[in-house]
């Protein structure tokens, strides 16, 4: 009789996960504790709400701590892998919070760095396509260095961000850090904030408020939008890899502004108009990633299509009307400063 093959199940890991109470790092840590992980989450609460992780506070192998890791980042036991996500994201956000933005970036990034080479962990930094700029190249690969303006209105979180990949890779080429960099595109799901400035919550805000949806410049401008839930598995793809980035992290169907606009208006069933406005300065023209690198190292794609994806965002926004309300009155009574509404920001 053969011998049977004995097949090991896969050793759980620690992991801390900076910005985990936000958006994307939410989604995140669930998945982790969904495949039997203990996760560490360490938030500031600036830009993440604990109504994200509410649910994941009841399992024993979640723990919350709630400090800014720009002023440093000390966690005692076990780490196998520090994921950096920590960072305001959108306009209004980085508009609001502009040396806090640029904090997070430079020390809080050494900060999970330090704490990763102490521990002989995985460092996994959430990059963003903001690095491109505005592209020359299209589709963006990861050897493109961009068209990026230092100074501009978006200059916080850009270089925040591309100060963070150097940084990231210094530890690497210089203390053996095992690092990886990912550059996250056009993020949306369930959990976004309606009055966050991004495109596709200020579409559905507006649509389901019977408001006009406002479109920056002519519409023609593209984003490549991909769900979360996407999104999320890349990141543990490269959680648990060795590879060391960059690696782009996006959905490659491209989409005009206005198409979007479209099909937001055909899920929600709204009949608001379409208004149009003059487009802000450094808005980029066209974004869309190659992921042929994702698809060779991690072995990843997305799955979940635009129009089944903006459905579970739209369900998602239908069971909070009074947040959604709430955010069309402060946009409207001045309360958000929403400078870059038209653009969905990565983090």
């Amino acid at each position: 009789m053969p011998a049977q093959t004995r097949i090991s199940p896969r050793c759980s890991m620690h992991v801390l996960v900076t910005g985990g109470a936000g958006f994307i790092g939410s989604h995140l840590c669930a998945l982790l504790l969904g495949r039997g992980d203990q996760v560490i989450c360490v938030d500031d609460l600036s830009t993440g709400s604990k109504s994200n992780i509410e649910r994941l506070t009841e399992n024993p192998a979640f723990e919350f701590h709630e400090a800014d890791v720009s002023a440093g980042l000390e966690i005692e036991g076990t780490v196998s892998a520090v994921v950096h996500l920590a960072s305001p994201a959108s306009p209004p956000d980085y508009h609001r919070l502009p040396l806090e933005t640029l904090a997070v970036g430079s020390r809080g990034t050494e900060n999970a760095l330090r704490l990763a080479h102490h521990h002989g962990a995985r460092f996994v930094l959430a990059s963003t396509s903001e690095i491109y700029g505005d592209p020359l190249m299209h589709p963006q690969r990861e050897e493109y260095w961009g068209n990026v303006n230092p100074i501009g209105p978006r200059s916080v979180y850009d270089e925040a961000k591309r100060f963070a990949e150097a940084i990231t890779v210094a530890y690497r080429r210089t203390l053996g850090v095992d690092t990886g960099v990912i550059r996250i595109f056009n993020t949306y799901g369930p959990r976004m904030r309606p009055h966050d400035g991004r495109v596709v919550t200020s579409f559905i805000t507006q649509a389901l408020n019977g408001d006009p949806l406002t479109i920056y410049g002519d519409g023609s401008q593209t984003r490549s939008f991909c769900y979360v839930d996407d999104l999320i598995r890349g990141i543990v793809a490269m959680i648990d890899s060795s590879e060391p980035g960059p690696v782009n992290l996006g959905n490659p169907n491209e989409r005009t502004v206005a198409e979007l606009a479209e099909l937001v208006s055909a899920v929600t069933g709204t009949r608001s108009p379409i208004e149009f406005h003059p487009l802000p300065t450094d808005d980029p023209t066209r974004r869309r990633p190659d992921i042929t690198k994702a698809l060779t190292t991690l072995d990843w794609s997305p799955r979940v299509d635009i129009e089944d994806g903006l459905r579970r965002t739209v369900e998602w926004f239908r069971s909070r009307p009074e947040e959604v309300a709430a955010a069309a009155a402060a946009v409207a009574g001045g309360q958000c400063d929403n400078l870059f509404p038209e653009y969905q920001e990565q983090l």
